[in-house]
């Protein structure tokens, strides 16, 4: 904005204009933002790593049961000289380790299908084909290890690639490396069926989604939770449509979720997560002086402890804490929490970001 346009703002837009400059910028504690996005100077001022003066310090434990064990004796005396035969009484003075990993290749089995002539009719008798050998000639540790680098290790196809002949000298292409996948997804079908089926009967569910790149192309990481299961879904889309899709039109008592419009409408009631809103309320209270945002600070802090020890109260002191919260909401700030306690209580949400 040049000096020209600042002259001819009116004085109430001038005043606006110097608020919004005096604002303090979000960050991963005030809003959704991902703690890489924070600034450089506050990652400098935060607590140093490692151990905190006075902390006691740890040894790593000894293997109970090593695979070798070798002595080293003396073998001559310092004092006088004398070689030491090897049969004297010793006794162990300290023990050290050395741990490495055994060289790892890849282990070629080949099946050779033989061919013999019958002594007593003179037919060629073939050998029937292995089971599984026309499918793939890769087996199911290599799976397993594919299956682990790309989805909890979130390795591209190309850096799988790379780590496959770097680490075990084994040459897959990208193709291959699909295919090995798309074999593997069927194995996780059947639970992924049964916790789709719990979700869907659920009576609280908390849904959260974010964005991730897929093989280049930008999605959605969808989340279901309930109490007894978790569900996992990737979507071209951020849309409504999705939690349609997964929930087949099952309708819980409560919803769980931030305040996405997507996220509405899906239950008879709607639970704002409240980890979403203590970041609001954090905003709040460095932006300004209003009052209401210290008070909801607080009385979100009193959620968090309640939802924290909620397995181990009485029900006498989680309805007297309710009763004091509804108090609370008639005065016209925070919203009555007639849902929160099923849904920390159910969900474990209680504030947790991860969970919601």
């Amino acid at each position: 904005m040049s000096r020209s346009d600042l002259e001819r703002l009116s004085k109430d837009e001038l005043i606006e204009l110097v608020l919004k400059l005096q604002r303090p910028g979000k960050t991963s504690r005030t809003s959704s933002k991902p703690p890489s996005t924070d600034r450089k100077e506050q990652r400098e001022q935060s607590k140093p790593g490692g151990a905190k003066p006075g902390h006691e310090g740890h040894n790593r434990v000894l293997a109970g049961a090593p695979d070798r064990i070798v002595d080293h004796r003396p073998v001559c005396c310092p004092d006088c000289g004398l070689v030491l035969p090897p049969n004297l009484p010793a006794e162990a003075v300290s023990v050290s380790e050395t741990i490495d990993l055994p060289p790892v290749k890849p282990v070629v089995e080949q099946h050779r299908r033989l061919a013999v002539r019958c002594p007593a009719c003179q037919a060629r008798v073939v050998a029937p084909r292995p089971a599984g050998a026309a499918a793939t000639p890769f087996g199911p540790r290599l799976h397993a290890t594919a299956v682990y680098l790309k989805t909890f290790q979130a390795l591209s196809y190309e850096r799988l690639q790379a780590a496959l002949s770097d680490l075990f000298g084994l040459t897959v292409s990208q193709g291959g490396l699909m295919n090995m996948l798309r074999r593997a997804e069927a194995r996780f079908a059947v639970r992924r069926e049964a916790a789709l089926s719990v979700l869907r009967r659920a009576e609280v569910v908390a849904c959260d989604e974010t964005g991730v790149r897929i093989e280049g192309s930008n999605s959605y990481h969808w989340v279901f939770r309930c109490e007894d299961a978790v569900v996992h879904h990737a979507a071209p889309t951020r849309a409504a449509s999705v939690v349609h899709e997964i929930m087949a039109g099952h309708r819980p008592a409560v919803w769980l979720s931030d305040r996405y419009s997507a996220q509405q409408g899906h239950a008879d009631r709607q639970q704002t997560c409240l980890a979403h809103l203590a970041r609001d309320v954090a905003y709040a209270v460095e932006a300004g002086d209003d009052p209401v945002a210290f008070r909801l600070k607080l009385w979100l802090g009193s959620a968090f402890a309640l939802a924290k020890g909620i397995g181990s109260l009485a029900t006498s002191t989680i309805t007297a804490s309710a009763a004091r919260w509804s108090g609370l909401s008639t005065r016209s700030w925070p919203p009555r929490p007639s849902a929160i306690w099923r849904a920390t209580s159910r969900t474990g949400c209680g504030g947790r970001a991860t969970s919601c």
